[in-house]
């Protein structure tokens, strides 16, 4: 991204943009450069919400740039100036880069002395709203005494309207003036939100501060309807701006104080419905709210001076993994990394100040109490943050309309502390129903029609495909009748959706507008048209039975889904025997309540926020943990480096140095950033928060699993983040907290090992990727001694079914992940296999140190014995194993041989030569796979030789002659 100004006389295009012209001059805080056809350095660094202020002075015929406020200093001088010249604000962006200008539309944030906006201040319209502010902070201020008949002075943080008539009358005369100055965005950011914002000044709870509250009860009573929305609209779009792109500082008291305003809002009833239902999700981004965004500079956020001491680890083993031996520590090393975690948790302490206000405006938007005029909260909230998931599932190819994912992180820890906590809110008010800790899904959501799971995946395949496939398990598990003329016609539709015209497209849309339906907007959360989900459940007949008895013709009840934005309480709730979304409960589930319908509609958007793009930012922010292992390696190696340097090369001992200091000065910086990660995504409370999402996960697996034919229904999405979750909460959490902290860890382990060893080969799921998942899942769980002790503690019956699917015939399925599953529970017992990598190879890199592949060999000869029993017990199973394993052996050495041969001979033409790294990569695939193989085979001839030696069997003979062979 280039910012700055240029001339009419500028051309632009792909490659050339501002800066790159003789005409055009700007400032580039990614490369920290200016340029003006030639480049120097110039400047800081900047970050996602930072303020650039960009300052033209044609007087002295100067460019220069400021940075949040801070001037960079002059970046041009002499510029070009005269007649026909005339200077324009421009900009270069790149793929996904965006930027929001002021040209003095609104105030700017750090004006400057000596310069103007473009854009003029409306000075008239200021003055008058001041005015009519002062006269209305009188009003507050005066009280009538009647009986005197005098004004007295009053504390305005006491004022209420209590009907009084000459105070109603004067309000009335004042909003007649003032209302519609409070529609335009300067006036509002400029004086009304700055008026708003030192009420709160006092400090103390939000809800101590009514006057707020009493002000908007007097803007909806005195100002039009439309004057009121504006209104609302545009302080919240200037709260959402201030909180965005204020500074990060020590106390994060800037954060704080927009936080609190907008509490205040959002407390008032009618205010907060409209909000929800008009802006929070249609026209802002309003998960900002819940962001907390990390500095990319530490000492402009203070850092320095709130963890004055830095650490990082100083003990790597040889493959460069960090040493946790706290009795190896030094007294020194240890007063500082405690000086470290005091600063960390002094940051820590202040972060839950933010987060808390965050959870507030949560719990504000999941009330469920306020009936008064029209749906409750929660409900409202509901239908959005459903077309929410939507867009952000439905738009993966263009990036400009999703969440940013280090939005959604924050956003899902703070919706799971507020679900949570109505969550157990209402189990204290209904015994009978679960706690949070023992949450899932219940398996009906899946397949009844009431949630929308847009196009999304399913296990069993498509949705029209399930339904009409599993229309009489339907009918005897759930009660769901479907009309077969009505889903012949859906199913014919979905097949023809891909060719509709645009011209229907735009007929669908009319209709969506005729019946309620939001057409797509341009802002950045647009509206939708509906999932196939939706399309195709409201247009099928769906009947509910009385699993009791049969059903009369009379009564029979027609149900259809609805419209995201059409669904009320009830259509979620039920009521008068409507079920609401637990509609059609197979006999498998309990007839007790679990908790409130809406509650377990918002857990499921929170697992399907976390598959889709949470768990991508947790582990793109390891890379800052991973930096500081790095440096600190390098640190070290350098420290070793001066202690052996000899004393005759000063020389290198002087750039020895240099290099010191520079890696002490980037772990300095890192170590503080990475405490800010660290509290913000990595923390003990957001690994709990991940813990509770799988086990929420494991328990939803579990219960559809149990509904037998009905668990293709349940979105792919269930098992990625099962798998995910487990893989974050072990790989990207571990520099903070351990996994085997965490409470019922070993059973929680189990848990996911048996999912995956009946899963991995179920029939019921179709996907390809998803089984791909499940395998690699499978083969990654046994490369861990905790993770492979977990899947010999499933039952026996599960372990035999497991290594039963593993040895099913090779030809049948994608063979080499199964293959290596195999071999990987035998490593460590074959011939020189002691090693977790030859010795002859290189050092493992430490990144590399994690990988499944280079762990140490962790046999499982349980396991063992149970393949060992199930082919010695079934000659045709060790018939057909065998033979598969042979084949693909012969098939993958003759290619490895091949190759080979094509290499050498390319190696000794005379004329230079290229071999392609490709050819390389997979002549070497296919010697791994051969050694693999032969892996699996000496493992079998180890533990079941009777297969060859037995001559009874009627096959040993041809299997003894074919292992000759090889």
């Amino acid at each position: 991204m280039q910012i700055g100004w240029c001339t009419l006389s500028c051309r632009f295009n792909q490659e050339e943009g501002v800066g790159d012209t003789p005409d055009s001059y700007a400032y580039d805080g990614n490369r920290v450069r200016k340029w003006n056809v030639t480049t120097t350095n110039y400047g800081k660094s900047w970050a996602a919400g930072d303020i650039v202020s960009c300052l033209i002075d044609l007087d002295e015929g100067s460019i220069s740039f400021c940075l949040n406020g801070v001037s960079l200093g002059t970046a041009f001088s002499d510029i070009s100036r005269g007649t026909g010249m005339a200077y324009f604000p421009a900009i270069s962006l790149s793929f996904k880069e965006s930027v929001a200008f002021n040209f003095g539309s609104r105030p700017l944030r750090y004006p400057v002395e000596g310069y103007r906006p473009l854009q003029d201040p409306p000075t008239v319209d200021l003055l008058k709203a001041q005015r009519l502010l002062g006269y209305l902070k009188n009003v507050l201020s005066t009280a009538i005494d009647v009986q005197e008949g005098r004004l007295l002075d009053k504390d305005p943080a006491t004022w209420q309207l209590h009907g009084e008539p000459t105070v109603l009358i004067t309000l009335v005369h004042i909003f007649n003036h003032f209302a519609p100055l409070m529609c335009k965005v300067y006036l509002v950011e400029d004086v009304l939100m700055n008026f708003l914002l030192g009420i709160l000044e006092g400090g103390g709870a939000v809800g101590e501060h009514p006057l707020i509250q009493h002000l908007l009860d007097l803007m909806w009573l005195l100002m039009e309807d439309y004057e009121i929305h504006e209104f609302l609209k545009q302080l919240m779009m200037s709260l959402l701006r201030a909180y965005r792109f204020s500074p990060i500082v020590p106390d994060l008291g800037l954060q704080i104080h927009y936080l609190r305003l907008t509490i205040a809002i959002l407390r008032h009833e009618k205010s907060r419905k409209y909000l929800l239902s008009n802006v929070l999700f249609d026209v802002l981004r309003s998960v900002v709210f819940f962001f907390i965004k990390s500095p990319l500079r530490v000492e402009e956020a203070g850092l320095q001076e709130l963890i004055p001491t830095t650490w990082w680890p100083n003990r790597f083993n040889k493959e460069g993994k960090e040493i946790k031996d706290p009795t190896e520590e030094t007294g020194e090393e240890r007063l500082r990394r405690r000086a470290y975690e005091r600063g960390c948790m002094r940051l820590k302490k202040r972060i839950e100040v933010v987060e808390e206000l965050q959870v507030q405006i949560l719990r504000l938007l999941l009330n469920n109490k306020d009936k008064g005029g029209g749906e409750a909260s929660r409900y409202i909230f509901l239908n959005k943050f459903r077309k929410f998931l939507q867009e952000n599932a439905s738009n993966r190819g263009n990036p400009t309309v999703l969440c940013p994912p280090e939005y959604m992180v924050c956003f899902l820890h703070r919706l799971i502390t507020a679900l949570r906590s109505c969550w157990d809110e209402y189990q204290a008010r209904s015994p009978s129903a679960l706690c949070s800790e023992d949450s899932y899904v219940p398996p009906q959501l899946f397949y009844n029609g009431k949630v929308d799971y847009f196009d999304l995946q399913r296990l069993g395949g498509l949705l029209s495909h399930l339904r009409k496939m599993l229309k009489d398990d339907l009918a005897s598990k759930a009660n769901i009748v479907i009309d077969p003329s009505e889903l012949q016609a859906v199913t014919m539709d979905d097949l023809e959706e891909e060719d509709e015209s645009a011209s229907s497209t735009a007929q669908r849309a009319s209709a969506a507008l005729a019946i309620g339906g939001a057409l797509a907007r341009p802002s950045w959360l647009s509206s939708p048209t509906l999932g196939r989900a939706n399309r195709f459940l409201s247009t099928a007949a769906v009947s509910l039975m009385n699993p009791r008895r049969p059903l009369g013709a009379l009564e029979k009840v027609k149900v259809r889904s609805l419209s995201v934005e059409q669904r009320t309480e009830d259509d979620i709730e039920g009521h008068h025997g409507n079920e609401g979304l637990l509609l059609g409960r197979p006999p498998e589930e309990t007839d007790l309540p679990i908790t409130e319908n809406s509650l377990l509609e918002i857990l499921d958007g929170a697992v399907m926020m976390y598959n889709l793009s949470v768990h991508q930012q947790l582990g793109k922010m390891v890379g800052v943990s991973d930096d500081v292992n790095e440096y600190a390696l390098a640190l070290k190696d350098t420290e070793e480096k001066i202690k052996r340097c000899p004393k005759r090369r000063p020389d290198i001992l002087e750039e020895l140095l240099k290099s010191q200091q520079v890696f002490l000065e980037k772990l300095n910086h890192l170590s503080r950033r990475l405490a800010w990660i660290n509290v913000t995504i990595y923390s003990k409370e957001k690994m709990q928060d991940i813990y509770w999402l799988l086990q929420v996960c494991l328990r939803t697996i579990e219960h559809a699993d149990r509904t037998g034919s009905l668990f293709a229904f349940m979105p792919e999405f269930y098992l990625n983040v099962a798998m995910n979750s487990y893989n974050a909460l072990k790989n990207y959490f571990s520099p903070v907290s351990s996994m085997e902290e965490l409470l019922g860890y070993e059973e929680t382990l189990t848990r996911l090992a048996a999912i995956l060893a009946k899963h991995f080969a179920d029939p019921r799921i179709v996907g390809t990727d998803i089984k791909d998942s499940l395998m690699q899942a499978l083969a990654s769980y046994v490369c861990y001694p905790h993770s492979l002790r977990a899947v010999e503690r499933i039952s026996e019956e599960q372990q035999i079914s497991m290594m039963k699917n593993l040895l099913a015939p090779y030809e049948q399925r994608p063979w080499a992940q199964t293959n290596w599953i195999l071999v990987r529970l035998w490593r460590g017992c074959g011939f020189g296999y002691r090693y977790t990598r030859l010795p002859h190879l290189l050092k493992t890199k430490p990144e590399d140190a994690n990988l499944p592949s280079l762990q140490k060999p962790c046999p499982s000869t349980l396991l063992q014995s149970h393949m060992a029993e199930l082919l010695r017990g079934d000659p045709e199973l060790a018939s057909s194993f065998l033979n598969s394993v042979l084949n693909q052996l012969n098939w993958a050495f003759s290619e490895f041989i091949g190759m080979i041969q094509e290499i050498q001979q390319a190696a000794e033409r005379l004329e230079r030569n290229f071999v392609d790294s490709r050819q390389l990569k997979v002549c070497a695939t296919c010697f791994d796979l051969s050694v693999s193989l032969l892996r699996v085979l000496e493992m079998t001839v180890t533990l079941v030789p009777d297969i060859f030696l037995d001559w009874s069997r009627s096959s040993s003979e041809l299997l003894l002659r074919r292992l000759a062979q090889v």
